[in-house]
């Protein structure tokens, strides 16, 4: 192509984009305009998602990729094992030129859209393995020996940078999954393969015989529930569209009434194909009674130490002389601390102060 490439922009725009996912997109651009080509994207070579980031002028190619099946079909997969040796990869590594001019994948997808040839180039790091795809048309030709050289140096620089943005990542889903649990909401994160990669304590609390992590899969030990739910983080991991959540889907309990799942898509959270969590499973319960927090509890109403507890046991429906027992005060303290909670929250009956504190445990207007 003549001009030297400009490999320190686009180690730059990595960097950028690893720190802030919403630049990958703009880091694509500078690839492309740094090596010549017609477009650039970034693939997951292991998640096989839609939503990868990309350059602007590969969104109508990329749609058909998508809708018409090809990325299903898509041959220069099979180029990994040359670019994990050699840090790239182009399509005259798996065929010669008079088999590209005769291949469906070449002629049928690629040719419309003016396309043919590209360099797969390894952004590998620990248990990151990401290829950037370099696209050249067909009138633009192969990449040259001297300029695969110069790839193959990308490739070595680009490693640190997938190692950064895989552990920021992991640190964007850890405070999701305590921001969840701030709300005591219970939430199960998940990688592109809808693998359980967290539990927040919430979560933990409900996992039992008829909700399990198995083998690293969220299982209903209802079979159709079991299928049902599995099939709503497979529709939501393989959405074309960005979509946000999918309904709900009922997994049944003995003895109690079932939980509902909510999977969903967080944006800062899984922005593209390569943030480490790709969807999260919401569970609520119910049979559950939010309890307001103590400090709300003193704060609001005045009252001690002693009496916000016994009150928090008393907002879930705990009867007065189990909350003694738990709180291991006499059935007396209780009572005397019970009667001291309905003068200050201008209460008389415990059903009156359990919806009371119901009211207060549900936050806000709009709180998760």
């Amino acid at each position: 192509m003549g001009a030297a490439f400009d490999l320190q922009a686009i180690g730059a725009a990595f960097a950028e984009a690893a720190v802030d996912p919403s630049r990958w997109d703009a880091a694509m651009e500078v690839a492309e305009k740094a090596t010549g080509s017609v477009g650039a994207l970034l693939f997951d070579i292991n998640g096989h998602l839609p939503r990868i980031p990309r350059s602007h002028r590969t969104a109508p190619a990329h749609d058909a990729y998508v809708s018409d099946g090809w990325m299903h079909r898509d041959e220069r997969y099979r180029l990994e094992p040359f670019f994990m040796r050699r840090g790239v990869a182009t399509d005259l590594d798996l065929f010669k030129p008079g088999d590209i001019d005769k291949h469906p994948y070449y002629q049928e997808f690629l040719a419309p859209f003016g396309l043919r040839w590209c360099a797969l180039v390894k952004v590998a790091a620990g248990d990151v393995l990401w290829s950037l795809s370099l696209q050249r048309s067909i009138d633009q030709g192969p990449f040259p020996a001297n300029e695969l050289a110069d790839l193959a140096d990308l490739s070595t620089r680009l490693g640190s940078t997938g190692a950064l943005a895989r552990a920021l990542g992991f640190a964007r889903v850890d405070a999701a999954s305590d921001a969840f649990d701030a709300s005591g909401t219970a939430v199960v994160m998940m990688d592109r393969c809808g693998k359980v990669i967290r539990t927040n304590a919430a979560a933990e609390r409900l996992l039992g015989p008829d909700l399990q992590v198995s083998n690293s899969r969220l299982v209903s030990a209802h079979r159709d529930a079991n299928v049902a739910i599995q099939k709503a983080i497979w529709e939501l991991l393989h959405a074309v569209e960005p979509a946000s959540s999918t309904p709900p889907v009922a997994l049944p309990r003995i003895g109690r009434r079932p939980l509902l799942a909510y999977p969903m898509r967080l944006p800062a959270v899984s922005p593209n194909a390569l943030a480490p969590c790709q969807a999260a499973v919401v569970l609520i319960d119910p049979d559950a009674r939010p309890r307001p927090p103590e400090a709300v509890l003193r704060y609001c109403f005045g009252l001690t130490a002693c009496e916000a507890r016994l009150a928090r046991h008393v907002s879930s429906g705990e009867p007065l002389e189990a909350a003694a027992d738990q709180l291991a005060i006499s059935y007396e303290t209780a009572r005397n601390h019970l009667k001291a909670i309905f003068a200050k929250t201008d209460t008389h009956r415990q059903a009156e102060l359990i919806a009371l504190l119901a009211r207060i445990a549900s936050g806000p207007p709009g709180h998760p």
